[in-house]
């Protein structure tokens, strides 16, 4: 988007999200029927609840994703492989996957790139994208820079800024960052702290190209937004 976006033209961008730990079932049929009214580009849940959204989304264009080694990312590739599987065999059609963040700031280049790839295999065969979450809060810059580069290498679709459970979240910095590395092969995703419509500007003229959000009916201007925990 070159020209400032409006709030209607954010709603395509934004994966409406609900990741808290207690949610129940009728917080996410309420966030699957907000998504279809609002034409979002997914909704973004836990694994209990992919099937129950990728049912509640049949006929829709909107896209049913969530989380795997989520929040932590300190599971084993196998697991994380497992998680992937049983997503996409539930009805996922995008995967976000936290980095192994140890990994990344140590600069171990080529284990990132192994189980990002291995878990973009796992999406890929059940017709799923990988996005990859690199929790900036707790990354270096040049570790940063690593996951971006090992994220094209082992063929995700997206790098994405934060989980929102570790503090800090998306800055113009990091999605600037992210832009200079792989921007133009890659789509940025920036979750975390983006609750407003300046808040997605903002994001988006630094490079986003899509954006992770509970408070999205505030961004595109709706009323009775009530799931606003803001990861």
């Amino acid at each position: 988007m070159s020209a400032t976006p409006t709030p209607g033209s954010l709603a395509g961008i934004i994966d409406h999200t609900v990741l808290k730990p207690d949610t129940d079932e009728a917080t996410v049929r309420r966030v699957i029927a907000e998504a279809i009214e609002n034409k979002f580009a997914a909704v973004c849940i836990n694994p209990k609840w992919v099937a129950l959204t990728a049912q509640g989304l049949v006929g829709t264009a909107v896209k049913t994703c969530t989380v795997v080694g989520f929040p932590l990312g300190a599971t084993t590739t196998a697991q994380k492989v497992f998680e992937t599987q049983e997503a996409v065999a539930a009805g996922a059609e995008e995967i976000d996957m936290v980095v192994d963040i140890a990994d990344a700031n140590a600069g171990a280049d080529d284990a990132v790139v192994a189980q990002i790839a291995a878990i973009a295999a796992a999406a890929h065969a059940g017709g799923a994208l990988l996005k990859v979450i690199l929790e900036t809060a707790l990354l270096t810059d040049e570790a940063k820079v690593l996951v971006c580069r090992a994220a094209e290498a082992a063929g995700a679709e997206f790098v994405k800024t934060s989980t929102g459970f570790a503090g800090g979240g998306a800055t113009v910095e990091d999605i600037a960052l992210m832009h200079r590395e792989v921007g133009g092969r890659l789509g940025i995703k920036a979750s975390g702290g983006v609750r407003t419509y300046h808040d997605a500007v903002a994001v988006v003229r630094a490079g986003a190209t899509r954006i992770g959000a509970s408070s999205s009916l505030d961004i595109v201007g709706a009323e009775n937004s009530s799931t606003g925990d803001g990861y």
